[in-house]
C-alpha cells in the first residue's frame, strides 16, 4: 500500500477548497480524492448495500494497519453527518510535507496518516523542492522557429 494522508473536514465546501488548493499546488488529480455524501467519488465503486458501507469499505482499503481499524467506521459516520474527506497519495517526503501543510490550513476535524514514514519505492517527486530540470542548460544553435522544426530541420528545405 502506498502512503496516504486522509483528512476529514466539517463540510463539503471546505474539503472542496482544500482539494483545489492541492491541485493548484501541483498535485495531480489522480492522487487527490474527495469523498462526501453528495459526491461519493471512488467510494461509489465499492460494492455494498448502503452508502455508509461503501464509505467504510473505501476507508478500510486505505487504512490497513492494525492500529487504524477503528478509523473507517468513525470516518464513515462523519460523512453520514455531512462531513467530507480528502485523500491524498503523496510521493516522497516533499509532497508528504506539502500535503500536510495544505490540509492543516483547512482545519480538519480528523487526520489519518498511513505509511508516510515508509515510502521506499515512491520517488516520482524530487527529494528537494527545486525541480531537477532547472539544472539543465539548453543552448539553441538552430535557425528553426519551433522545437518541432528544430528536431526535423535536416529534412526541411533551405530558406530562399
Amino acid at each position: 500500500m502506498s502512503a496516504v494522508v486522509l483528512a476529514v473536514f466539517p463540510d463539503y465546501e471546505v474539503a472542496n477548497r482544500v482539494r483545489m488548493d492541492l491541485f493548484e499546488d501541483g498535485f495531480p488529480t489522480d492522487r487527490i480524492d474527495l469523498v462526501a455524501a453528495r459526491e461519493p467519488g471512488r467510494a461509489a465503486v465499492e460494492p455494498a448495500a448502503s452508502r455508509h458501507d461503501q464509505f467504510v469499505k473505501y476507508f478500510s482499503s486505505l487504512l490497513t494497519a492494525a492500529e487504524e481499524r477503528e478509523y473507517p467506521e468513525r470516518f464513515a459516520e462523519k460523512l453520514d453527518e455531512g462531513a467530507a474527506a480528502i485523500t491524498i497519495h503523496p510521493r516522497g517526503p516533499v509532497e508528504t510535507s506539502r500535503a500536510q501543510e495544505i490540509v492543516a490550513q483547512g482545519h480538519p476535524t480528523a487526520v489519518a496518516l498511513h505509511e508516510i514514514e515508509n515510502q521506499p519505492w515512491e520517488h516520482a517527486a524530487a527529494r528537494q523542492s527545486k525541480p531537477w530540470v532547472s539544472h539543465l542548460w539548453v543552448e539553441n544553435h538552430s535557425h528553426a522557429h519551433c522545437i518541432y522544426c528544430a528536431l526535423f530541420e535536416r529534412d526541411l528545405p533551405e530558406p530562399e
